[in-house]
């Protein structure tokens, strides 16, 4: 299959913020053609511009190819493998970011606790406007906003008349919650990862630094989704439990159209700069490939350096002898088809 016409540099990839947020595929096989993802099951072929979409979320019963994989990655779409019903994050791709600006600035922030604080307070001062957070310790950001909560429930509750008896939440088990609006809530949040991790990661930030959550691959998706589940999610379940639409695509669906009508894309994109880089630098740069270097900065790479170490004191100590595979690397490389040896009750 003939390679993408374009190049994969971020100049030419459709920004962020112009692109759809999601696409949902689920008992589906997903391949590709041409420039376009190709989903295909019992009921329907649906073919997807690849630069269009700003993630897809793969669910249970989904195949992908390796063609349909590498097209995404070369045209900067997130992709997230989710599980049943929707409501956990199992794994996901890189985005369209080719720089690493401000990845290494997320993690002087979140490295430095005085730093640290001072975002997560911004985070939650997002929350609370007109109020002043900036000498709150984290215990009580924290009890603010589990009374900011508490109340929002009970609220959406008595507007709606939806019944609330609290959330109920199991990581990985869609049911577990016992009600609708919970469950409602469940998929709605994590359609929201979702969208939250294609814009973290197409602008080149870490899901995994996170300053107020910690210690989960996904700690800053969940910072940056806690922004937006009052204005989005939490009214959204509640709004689609009284009109009797609990099924999980409800509320993805219904979410996914909130989120184009308010351009929420874009402002997840404001939001995450204003928060790494309140000073306004720009780090959409173009890809660099560089090595470090301990007393310039970095180098050029793609260099022999053997003859051209700059430091002679160390040039000595360079092991430049080929890396071996070693016993502990294992491959599995399938066979090519001409040499595949037919399953038990094919024909040769």
């Amino acid at each position: 299959m003939a390679d993408i016409w374009w190049k994969a540099d971020p100049h030419d990839l459709h920004r962020l913020t112009d692109r759809v947020s999601s696409v949902y595929i689920e008992r589906s096989h997903v391949d590709r053609e041409d420039n376009a993802v190709l989903v295909i099951n019992r009921r329907e072929n649906v073919r997807i511009p690849a630069a269009m979409i700003a993630v897809v979320l793969l669910g249970p019963g989904t195949r992908v190819t390796h063609g349909a994989i590498r097209l995404l990655a070369d045209s900067g779409t997130a992709v997230c493998w989710v599980g049943e019903q929707g409501v956990r994050l199992y794994a996901a791709s890189l985005g369209p970011s080719r720089s690493s600006g401000l990845l290494h600035r997320q993690a002087w922030l979140v490295t430095r606790p005085k730093e640290r604080l001072n975002v997560a307070r911004a985070m939650y001062a997002m929350r609370f406007p007109g109020e002043d957070v900036t000498k709150a310790t984290m215990q009580q950001l924290r009890g603010k906003e589990g009374t900011r909560f508490k109340k929002l429930y009970q609220e959406h509750s008595r507007r709606t008349g939806v019944p609330w008896n609290g959330r109920v939440y199991k990581t990985g088990d869609a049911f577990a919650a016992g009600d609708d609006v919970n469950r409602l809530l469940s998929a709605a949040n994590t359609a929201l990862y979702g969208i939250c991790h294609a814009v973290i990661v197409g602008l080149g930030a870490s899901p995994g630094l996170g300053f107020v959550h910690t210690g989960s691959a996904i700690s800053f998706i969940l910072d940056v989704a806690d922004l937006y589940k009052a204005e989005y999610t939490l009214p959204l379940a509640f709004d689609l439990a009284a009109q009797g639409l609990t099924e999980e695509r409800d509320a993805r669906v219904a979410l996914r159209d909130r989120i184009a009508d308010t351009k929420l894309l874009s402002r997840i994109v404001t939001d995450i700069k204003a928060l790494l880089n309140p000073s306004g630098t720009d780090f959409d740069t173009p890809e660099t490939s560089a090595l470090w270097d301990e007393h310039v900065g970095t180098v050029a790479a793609g260099t022999n350096w053997s003859a051209q170490d700059t430091h002679p004191a160390t040039r000595s100590h360079l092991d430049l002898s080929p890396a071996a595979l070693g016993e502990q690397h294992i491959a599995i490389v399938g066979p090519e088809l001409k040499d595949q040896a037919p399953l038990p009750g094919q024909q040769p």
